[in-house]
């Protein structure tokens, strides 16, 4: 079976092919609010499905990260706004420190093709 790396660079690809699963690299976004960083990685995450062929309603597993869980609920709210309210994935949330203080949260997404 082949495997396909989109947007590989030195570190890291952006995406993973392997069969007909896309595993995402973790999607952090921009803006200074927890909704405007969901919103933003949220559509990276749109796009680099598309890039694969894949789409958010075939997503089977999100796991996010929070910085801080005080913000679970406005995570929640951009969340249940995006997903495909007939295809939710399985999914995890926990708190962690974030690779920089400005990232409040970041998604990492596999999902069929």
């Amino acid at each position: 079976m082949s495997i396909q790396r989109i947007e590989p660079g030195a570190r890291m690809s952006n995406a993973v092919v392997h069969g007909n699963i896309v595993y995402l690299a973790g999607r952090v976004g921009e803006g200074e609010s927890v909704t405007d960083q969901c919103k933003s990685a949220l559509a990276q995450v749109d796009q680099l499905l598309a890039a694969t062929g894949s789409h958010k309603s075939k997503i089977l597993q999100t796991i996010i990260y929070l910085a801080d869980m005080a913000n679970f609920g406005e995570m929640n709210a951009v969340w249940e706004a995006w997903i495909d309210p007939a295809n939710p994935p399985a999914r995890a949330t926990s708190e962690a420190k974030l690779t920089t203080p400005k990232y409040k949260v970041e998604f990492i997404v596999t999902a069929a093709i």
